[in-house]
């Protein structure tokens, strides 16, 4: 016998999915990952500490494991999976590579997310608007510099392609 469970829609990436047979309590992160088959944020901390989870909801970057899935149900939600529909890698991913900021990647889906946000927003950002963009964010292979390269690639090749 199932009790408390919630019959909802989500709009992820741009489709509506409906979540079915779900407990009211269960965050973004899980439905996500377990109810969608979305599994690109990652699960580290559940305690919105280290931003593997990073997802874009009603365009702002948030930890979907602080998020009741319930309570995004009129948002529009973006993850990993967005940027790459065709499998054509972005910018950022092609940088991540080629600088070598994915080591163990754990941390890389909500880096990438993060950081095309970033330059969604502000296509030149400065050194202090890169840190603070990934403030919420951990690795724990790289030490950041290779990250820092990543972006600053990133922004190269954009503005290059822009020209």
């Amino acid at each position: 016998m199932k009790t408390n469970s919630e019959i909802y829609n989500l709009t992820v990436n741009g489709e509506t999915h409906q979540v079915r047979d779900s407990w009211v309590g269960e965050s973004l992160l899980y439905v996500l990952r377990e109810r969608l088959g979305l599994p690109g944020s990652k699960g580290a901390c559940e305690q919105g500490e280290c931003g593997s989870c990073t997802v874009i909801m009603d365009g702002q970057a948030v930890c979907s494991c602080l998020v009741m899935a319930a309570t995004a149900i009129d948002s529009n939600i973006q993850t990993i999976e967005s940027l790459s529909p065709n499998g054509v890698l972005t910018e950022v991913q092609n940088a991540f590579i080629t600088e070598g900021g994915v080591q163990c990647g754990f941390c890389t889906p909500g880096l990438v997310v993060a950081i095309e946000h970033l330059l969604s927003q502000n296509s030149d950002p400065s050194e202090l608007e890169i840190k603070e963009a990934i403030s919420g964010n951990i690795c724990r292979c790289t030490g950041y510099g290779r990250i820092f390269e990543a972006v600053e690639t990133a922004i190269s090749v954009r503005k290059a392609n822009n020209r």
